[in-house]
């Protein structure tokens, strides 16, 4: 009987040993908030002027993700606010300040898709077209970016051709008009190389028609007197050379024209049938 009264005595102390540690364990499994997602700290309110003065001071100190910040807690706070609308044209102004050009872009979108006819649109504009232009890479690349500098400037330029910004957007669409007209003189020299002369003769003619303000044309016009040549089209190659001669007579790329054709006994002359009648000035 005595063994027996120990042993049940033991078990009942390893029951309440036991419970004692189930209930520690569940103590601290509450304390870590385990069975749940941890509360999120709500965030403090604070008026929206507070939030957008303090932006701009941030900006004002170029602290512009720290602005950014504000601007965005502003949005999410206060979206009835008459300040979102300056919260979210200052976001497109302080991520092209600090070059993320892609979230300028973004931000400018968001902006014009809430604010169709705002009077701050124009700039908005010039803000995303610029941040495109300001990634345009070197002519080897790919040219959308040119491409979506080029419509978005344009953009601008038809809607609001009063505008402060449309000068500015002139001048950067000539830059990437050069960047387009560059890659196609680059992939038609590359064809030219390579005895692909139908494929070069159309690059260089897309040069002519499509970008005659680039800095390209001339040697267009030059490769284009080449290319014919080497096909055996002698007029056509007669009248690139003309038109060359007569829209930059003191070209150097005019010079080596003449001198490509007088090596055959040919002149520069324009065929009044040539598709590049229609390009002499």
């Amino acid at each position: 009987m005595t063994v027996k009264v120990v042993s049940q005595m033991a078990n009942w102390a390893f029951r309440f040993a036991a419970v004692g540690l189930f209930a520690t364990v569940l103590t601290a499994c509450a304390g870590m908030n385990l069975f749940g997602p941890p509360k999120l700290k709500e965030e403090p309110i604070v008026p929206a002027a507070a939030l957008y003065q303090g932006a701009l001071d941030d900006m004002d100190r170029q602290y512009y993700q720290t602005a950014i910040k504000k601007l965005e807690q502003l949005d999410r706070q206060h979206p009835r606010d008459a300040l979102t609308e300056k919260s979210k044209l200052m976001q497109v102004y302080a991520h092209y300040r600090i070059g993320k050009f892609n979230e300028a872009i973004l931000a400018a979108d968001r902006y014009m898709a809430l604010y169709p006819n705002g009077k701050d649109v124009p700039y908005v504009l010039w803000l995303k077209g610029t941040s495109y232009y300001g990634q345009i890479k070197d002519i080897t690349r790919d040219q959308q970016l040119s491409r979506d500098a080029i419509d978005t400037y344009t953009l601008l330029i038809s809607n609001y051709p009063n505008s402060e910004y449309a000068k500015d957007a002139k001048e950067k669409l000539l830059v990437a008009y050069d960047q387009l007209a560059g890659k196609e003189m680059s992939v038609g020299r590359y064809y030219l190389g390579n005895g692909e002369y139908t494929a070069a003769i159309n690059r260089f003619r897309e040069v002519v028609e499509k970008w005659q303000t680039s800095t390209h044309i001339e040697e267009a016009l030059y490769r284009l007197t080449e290319g014919y040549l080497l096909l055996g089209l002698t007029n056509e190659a007669m009248s690139a050379a003309a038109v060359l001669g007569h829209n930059y007579p003191s070209s150097d790329w005019y010079k080596r024209a003449f001198e490509l054709l007088g090596k055959q006994g040919l002149a520069p002359q324009l065929n009044s049938g040539s598709w590049l009648a229609a390009h002499r000035t």
